[in-house]
């Protein structure tokens, strides 16, 4: 695909987008490029880091690997998620503990939103399809309804937070950030970021690395083999992790990785309620604008 430099600028925002999405526990930037249309593209780049082109990389043919692994748009996408995992983790985490209930409504409305516009895609609705579904409500709910465990902070066991955090982050519905909250380990990483830990950052960057180009493969397989599936999985995955961006809960306080963690308890609304139906319906047509910005800006 032929872009110009309007083209990359759009996906420099799109990676901004995930980037956003993936500090908040709860909410994937897996949703995010479904909404914006660069889900099949960044699965497939992705996949396309293998022995086939490192080979063209380690024998200097670096022009040939940086094409076969789409890199441009590769680059595009790593930048606008750098700079918003960078730029926006302290304000996101401060948002999230000063105005949780607005923030939550927001992200409601869009996953909401997704859900539906990820399940529209499904030709055809079937046994297979309604499983699937079914499936994947089940284990995105049990997902936020799991309880944080205490971990070790050994560097083998902060790659493979970064491996599994990764896998997460590329399914919609599914947040890698709220992985990290069950590992352990996401005031670990948040200070880590915040701190420019270098050692911390670039073991967790090599285990996300080694996640993301494994799973990308099996991903990649379903999507092309048997779709209508893996979409009503997916799609699955989003409806059942509402439960975890609903805006009014309870809050427990326990503690994990030496900080006090709040455990959440969803209940019925109590306050912000016009808000927060207002921010819930900004949230829900953000998805419906992002789509038809992204199938304008793609034609």
């Amino acid at each position: 695909m032929e872009r110009g430099l309007k083209d990359y600028a759009f996906l420099v925002l799109k990676g901004m987008g995930m980037g956003a999405a993936d500090v908040v526990p709860g909410v994937s930037g897996g949703t995010i490029a479904f909404i914006v249309g660069i889900y099949d593209e960044l699965i497939n780049s992705i996949k396309s880091i293998n022995g086939k082109s490192l080979k063209l990389f380690f024998t200097g043919k670096f022009a040939a690997f940086w094409k076969m692994i789409n890199g441009n748009f590769l680059f595009s996408i790593l930048l606008g998620i750098g700079i918003s995992v960078f730029s926006l983790a302290k304000i996101i985490t401060w948002l999230l503990v000063e105005h949780p209930i607005l923030v939550w409504s927001f992200f409601f409305g869009l996953v909401l939103a997704s859900t539906w516009f990820v399940a529209k895609d499904i030709k055809g609705w079937n046994w297979k399809t309604i499983l699937g579904f079914v499936v994947g409500v089940v284990i995105a709910f049990y997902i936020t309804v799991a309880t944080p465990a205490e971990t070790p902070s050994y560097l083998w066991f902060i790659f493979l937070c970064g491996a599994i955090a990764i896998c997460a982050m590329i399914l919609p519905g599914i947040s890698g950030s709220f992985i990290l909250v069950l590992l352990g380990k996401y005031f670990f990483i948040m200070d880590a970021v915040k701190t420019f830990d270098l050692v911390i950052i670039a073991v967790f960057g090599a285990g996300a690395v080694v996640g993301i180009t494994s799973f990308s493969r099996v991903l990649s397989y379903a999507l092309k083999h048997v779709r209508n599936i893996t979409l009503a999985v997916l799609s699955g995955f989003m409806l059942g992790s509402l439960n975890k961006v609903w805006p009014w809960k309870e809050q427990i306080t326990t503690v994990v990785d030496g900080h006090d963690l709040m455990i959440e308890n969803n209940i019925l609304p109590n306050q912000y309620i016009v808000e927060a139906v207002v921010l819930m319906l900004v949230g829900f047509f953000m998805v419906y604008f992002l789509e038809k910005l992204s199938m304008k800006v793609s034609k």
